[in-house]
């Protein structure tokens, strides 16, 4: 599928252009909001290659990454990044993953763009399952995917390593018929 684009009533979600390597960079390569992600600041080389590698991804056949940019529809700015990959081991399944600029923390865009993506997956794609993992620290997270109707599943230990340390991942998911009764 490509283009994607679907709208809520404050953001807009569509396909990464090279011309967002700068506003994922303000995501990416920030310490504050890489803080509980699974991986360290990226520098601005490291952001383009994703974005090229995510708009070269965007056309493959199968398409298996959906890699795609968080938009404030009243200013027109790049302001997250959200991503749903397939697993080839899960029948109709996905892992989903999200990120926002610091200065747009607090005030619903999370919530907005976790319902995007999990209307994306369950409506246009088909899928059955769709799961995302946080970090056990970041309550904001936990609220965020709560509020969007995801549940809690349980702990997936030691599952990630990051500034040389293991770190536990908990996960949430939602299924594509708890998605259907939420929005029918």
């Amino acid at each position: 599928m490509y283009p994607v684009k679907r709208s809520s009533q404050r953001l807009d979600l569509h396909e990464l252009a090279i011309e967002d390597v700068d506003a994922v960079f303000a995501i990416y390569g920030s310490a504050e909001a890489t803080e509980h992600l699974s991986f360290e600041p990226r520098s601005r080389a490291q952001v383009g290659d994703i974005v090229a590698r995510s708009i070269a991804s965007a056309t493959a056949t199968p398409r298996t990454e959906y890699a795609l940019a968080v938009i404030e529809r009243d200013t027109a700015e790049l302001i997250g990044f959200g991503r749903i990959a397939t697993d080839p081991h899960q029948q109709r399944g996905a892992t989903f993953g999200f990120a926002l600029r610091p200065d747009a923390w607090g005030v619903g865009y999370g919530v907005e763009t976790v319902r995007l993506l999990l209307g994306l997956a369950f409506e246009e794609l088909g899928l059955h399952r769709v799961w995302g993992a946080r970090s056990p620290l970041n309550e904001a997270s936990a609220r965020t995917m709560t509020a969007a109707g995801m549940t809690q599943e349980g702990v997936i230990r030691e599952y990630i390593q990051k500034a040389g340390r293991w770190r536990d991942s908990v996960v949430h998911s939602m299924l594509d018929h708890e998605w259907s009764a939420r929005h029918n």
